[in-house]
């Protein structure tokens, strides 16, 4: 009997300290098979991967290059995480994008409401995190392609993190949020705490694909 292979999950890394303090947190290390400095990204690099996160903060002139990269990634049927402030309208062909002004401290408002909202409160993300675990503040919000599920959106605004299984053969995860630089900067609990949800959520629900010629 053949044992079945574990998805191979793989991180850019920018070479930033917040990245550098998400891979080397104990608990979260194990979630990431892979660490890709961003200027040796390539299809060789790639090679075995069943999901590529782009980091948070990523520097996006250096990602609009891997446009066509990363949407063989996506044909290959390969999982991709879009994380916060990447820019990825720039580099993501489905991805429609509206920034919003950022209120770092909305919470000490009275009667403060983070105006963030569960919109598929089943989905197997919840059952690893909850919505306080991604509540601390938002850069904007993106408009879902058609097909694609919003998981969280900001009320009258748009979603903030969505799965889009429609748009390619693949999976493509977007969202606004940048946990890896509040984590890395030990600034906002919540950040850690999503982390340690996503990363395992991620890790248990990508599907191994064993194509790579799409990708080289």
């Amino acid at each position: 009997m053949t044992a079945r292979r574990i998805p191979v999950i793989a991180a850019l890394d920018a070479g930033t300290y917040y990245h550098h303090r998400t891979f080397r947190t104990p608990e979260l290390a194990p979630c990431i098979d892979r660490k890709i400095y961003i200027r040796d990204l390539d299809g060789e690099a790639l090679r075995g991967c069943d999901a590529l996160i782009v980091s948070c903060r990523s520097n996006p002139d250096l990602l609009v290059p891997h446009r066509d990269l990363f949407a063989r990634f996506l044909a290959a049927g390969k999982t991709l995480v879009a994380m916060g402030e990447t820019h990825s309208e720039r580099w993501l062909d489905s991805v429609r994008w509206t920034p919003s002004e950022v209120n770092f401290w909305w919470w000490k408002e009275p009667g403060a409401d983070s105006g963030l909202r569960l919109a598929a409160p089943a989905h197997p993300l919840f059952s690893y995190l909850t919505l306080a675990d991604a509540t601390w503040h938002q850069h904007g919000s993106f408009e879902p392609p058609p097909g694609a599920q919003s998981l969280i959106d900001k009320a009258g605004a748009g979603s903030v993190l969505y799965e889009d299984r429609h748009s390619t053969p693949g999976r493509l995860i977007v969202t606004s949020l940048d946990p890896m630089y509040h984590h890395g900067s030990h600034f906002m609990p919540a950040s850690s705490r999503f982390l340690r949800g996503f990363l395992p959520w991620l890790k248990d629900s990508t599907p191994v694909i064993d194509q790579d010629m799409a990708c080289a």
